[in-house]
């Protein structure tokens, strides 16, 4: 399977335009990749742009902070299925894991996979691995997922920071560890997907190679650049 067609192709920065989803939008039609996960607020326009094509339009959900209520996140979700989501990607609320209210955490994980499958859609669910100390919280969530019905586990969303030494932000991102880690504590009937810090062809074989079948990445064009270097078309 191409790498490409294993890629989500994220436009979710606050300032991205209108302008830059029509141009994503053409891009990926043109590569041919899973989906598109754009903000709530383009996804009207964004399947617009996508009918006729395979590429997915995507979404998140309590993004990027999972920090809204469950009402919140089964509102968003029900409304992005509305405005034509066919997947959609939950942040787990990082407060509740934190304090181990599982109870919390995987009712609120069935109730938007729940609200997304009622909608025609499929649930990813996004741990923010890089803020959790802990194996036994990732190994709780992959449970928890795989018991709610998601079809994808996830690493990361791309805008989980943390201090290092000097004080200074680190983004946090998809790690080998945590992607064997997940692979390792979930069934053939979940998926992973791994999101943040992936940029180039050899990192998305990286991942592709520990079970890794989905890629969150805005280096789209680069991934497909190296895909295509790699794999010349034979001339005859």
């Amino acid at each position: 399977m191409s790498v490409v067609s294993m890629i989500d192709h994220s436009l979710l920065l606050p300032t991205q335009t209108e302008e830059d989803l029509h141009a994503a939008c053409s891009m990926c039609r043109e590569l041919g990749v899973a989906s598109i996960c754009v903000k709530p607020a383009m996804l009207l326009l964004a399947a617009e742009l996508l009918q006729g094509s395979q590429v997915a339009p995507s979404t998140v959900i309590g993004f990027p902070h999972g920090g809204t209520t469950t009402k919140c996140k089964v509102f968003e979700t029900e409304l992005a299925c509305e405005h034509g989501a066919r997947e959609v990607d939950m942040v787990v609320s990082l407060g509740h894991v934190l304090a181990e209210d599982w109870v919390y955490v995987g009712e609120e994980i069935r109730q938007v996979v729940e609200a997304a499958s009622s909608g025609g859609a499929i649930t990813k669910v996004i741990f923010e691995n890089g803020l959790l100390p802990d194996d036994s919280l990732k190994i709780r969530l992959c449970e928890l997922s795989e018991a709610a019905g998601a079809a994808f586990v996830k690493t990361s969303t791309g805008h989980g920071y943390v201090k290092d030494a000097s004080g200074a932000l680190q983004v946090t991102g998809a790690t080998e560890y945590d992607v064997r880690l997940m692979r390792e504590h979930t069934s053939d009937r979940v998926q992973v997907k791994a999101a943040g810090g992936i940029r180039t062809y050899a990192d998305a074989l990286r991942f592709a190679a520990l079970g890794v079948t989905r890629f969150g990445t805005s280096s789209t064009e680069a991934i497909a650049a190296g895909e295509a270097a790699a794999n010349p078309t034979p001339i005859g």
